[in-house]
């Protein structure tokens, strides 16, 4: 048995066919993690205590805000030269104006997360509010997905807005089964600045940090300016993607969403 496979063994991840990626050069996607919301119901050193059981050198792609189909287009395009698996959050009234490009992130094999319905401070509102904006960001996002509205996600995965969350939110969703992700280390590119700018701030955190839950904005041009260069520094400077699905869910149950 290979270290690698050693590895996915202990770790709960499975490694990714190689062939699935035409491109004998791409960055490809490593692995398969599967998180369970009893194991680590809370992720991201940014926020919470603890992270996902990553290797030196593996990192989480997570883009949040979308979908915004001139940008949001451009990631994906990024992402599937470099055959490299991600994982959206989505606001679920962005979701709800453009549900084709929510049903091409996951027809394109991305993990689909949730990021309330219209991006509150979700610390700053009454419980029950902040409970509506969680149902009504699920409900859009699974309407868009899969054509019915259900409160119920078909992928577990939450982030809160501006990761601001207060304990009865946290309780309410890890009741329910649900992840919340944080991040280890943040693009920042939610301020002004140019691509240049950011691809040097990010990596510089990525060469310090070693590894981690990354967290950028599809909706930012200059994120999506920056990604392919982004993903062949990663590829250069060795490091692998992991790529985080619901437990449970298998590659080809993942693929054929």
């Amino acid at each position: 048995m290979s270290a690698g496979a050693v590895l996915a063994a202990l770790t709960g991840m499975a490694p990714v066919d190689a062939a699935e990626c035409p491109r004998k050069d791409a960055l490809g996607t490593s692995r398969i993690l599967n998180v369970d919301a009893k194991a680590t119901p809370r992720v991201g050193l940014k926020s919470f205590p603890q992270t996902l059981a990553l290797a030196d050198r593996e990192i989480v792609l997570t883009f949040d805000d979308g979908p915004h189909p001139p940008t949001t287009s451009k990631v994906l395009a990024a992402l599937a030269q470099e055959c490299v698996r991600a994982t959206f959050f989505l606001i679920g009234l962005h979701a709800s104006e453009h549900p084709e490009m929510v049903k091409r992130i996951a027809r394109e094999g991305h993990t689909i997360g949730h990021h309330t319905f219209s991006h509150p401070f979700m610390a700053r509102i009454p419980f029950d509010k902040a409970k509506s904006e969680i149902d009504r960001g699920i409900a859009a996002d699974e309407m868009a997905l899969h054509g019915t509205s259900t409160t119920t996600p078909s992928t577990p995965f939450f982030r809160f807005p501006y990761f601001e969350a207060t304990q009865a939110e946290l309780d309410l969703l890890q009741s329910r089964g649900i992840v919340v992700f944080g991040a280890d280390l943040w693009a920042s590119d939610w301020n002004e600045m140019t691509p240049e700018q950011e691809l040097r701030l990010v990596t510089e955190r990525l060469a310090a940090s070693g590894k981690g839950i990354i967290l950028f904005h599809d909706p930012k041009a200059r994120t999506a300016a920056i990604m392919p260069a982004f993903l062949r520094y990663l590829k250069d400077n060795g490091f692998r993607v992991v790529h985080v699905v619901a437990a449970g869910t298998s590659q080809k149950s993942a693929d054929a969403r």
